[in-house]
């Protein structure tokens, strides 16, 4: 899957691989632990997976931008943005580090 996008149907067929549910049934997993995973954001404003990251919503206030084809200043509202911190685990398996204790 190297270089391309996952996705639910990706998810979804890694789980009827693995756990041998039918693929209706994976794709309803799927779909609840990502239906799961944003209501939670939207109440608790974070999620954090174990050996993998945290999810949070931050508030972002109001600035000026400018577009860069007039330089005209434009005013960015105010709006909030998902922001993803990776797990120290992943950081370590992504720069091939694993199996390294902690230091």
């Amino acid at each position: 899957m190297t270089g391309s996008t996952l996705t639910r149907a990706h998810l979804a067929e890694a789980v009827y691989q693995e756990v041998g549910l039918s693929r209706s049934e994976s794709a309803g997993l799927v779909d609840a632990i990502l239906d799961q995973i944003a209501q939670s954001l939207l109440e608790d404003g974070a999620v954090k997976v174990s050996s993998f990251g945290t999810f949070t919503v931050r508030q972002k206030g109001q600035r000026v931008g400018r577009n860069p084809k007039t330089g005209e200043e434009v005013p960015i509202l105010p709006r909030r943005v998902l922001v993803f911190r990776a797990s120290q685990v992943l950081k370590e398996r992504i720069n091939g580090k694993e199996g390294e204790g902690p230091r």
